[in-house]
């Protein structure tokens, strides 16, 4: 990212937080360099996620990387969720260069866990529901970000791992490489346990998906 555009994001990041107070959490991730397990620029409010500026990568920053850091959507308004269980409110917009590349991603995350808790005795009483839709966790590693996506591989396929056959383990993996799961290092060797396959089976398998796009 460029150091210019860098410099106005962190202060507007720091505006931001100073305007929502401690709940609101401004991180900027800057995606010029290679390293996609260190992109943190600028953490604002970081406790509201437990982060700082050494945690590992999001969903998010895996997604860029994945995609080419080319026509990516911004994302508005959707619930995110912290290790401990709290809920967030959460906004992610890319900063793209002049060639439409994205070089950064901002992002904002506020609290909501009061205000719900708020709103569970309101709905109590006047019995109606609740926000409704199923938030999406922030990882404070690296490693939690892999187990979550080798979880969610699993509940993908319907089924433990122990009972997926050839074509069923093919399309889990197939999901973990979409999702950006072997952009983490060393992931090759934990997904391969965990599906009870080599690392050369693993890559056949991922040889296979690429044949069939």
């Amino acid at each position: 990212m460029r150091r210019d555009t860098l410099e106005l994001l962190t202060r507007v990041a720091n505006a931001l937080a100073l305007q929502f107070g401690k709940n609101c959490e401004v991180v900027i991730h800057d995606l010029a360099g290679d390293d996609p397990e260190n992109t943190i620029a600028c953490i604002e409010n970081g406790h509201v996620s437990r982060r700082d500026a050494k945690a590992g990568p999001s969903h998010i920053v895996l997604e860029a990387v994945r995609k080419g850091r080319r026509d990516l959507p911004d994302h508005y308004n959707y619930l995110t969720q912290t290790r401990d269980g709290r809920i967030l409110r959460s906004s992610s917009v890319y900063i793209k260069d002049e060639d439409g590349t994205v070089s950064g991603i901002f992002c904002i995350n506020y609290d909501l866990t009061d205000l719900m808790m708020a709103q569970s005795v309101v709905n109590a009483i006047v019995q109606t529901g609740g926000i409704g839709s199923e938030p999406e966790h922030i990882p404070t590693n690296v490693n939690e970000l892999l187990d979550e996506l080798l979880e969610q591989s699993v509940r993908i396929i319907g089924k433990p791992v122990a009972m997926m056959n050839k074509d069923e383990k093919v399309k889990a993996i197939a999901f973990l490489n979409e999702a950006g799961a072997m952009l983490i290092t060393k992931s090759g060797d934990k997904i391969a346990k965990y599906f009870g396959i080599s690392k050369y089976t693993l890559y056949s398998y991922l040889d296979a998906n690429n044949d069939n796009v």
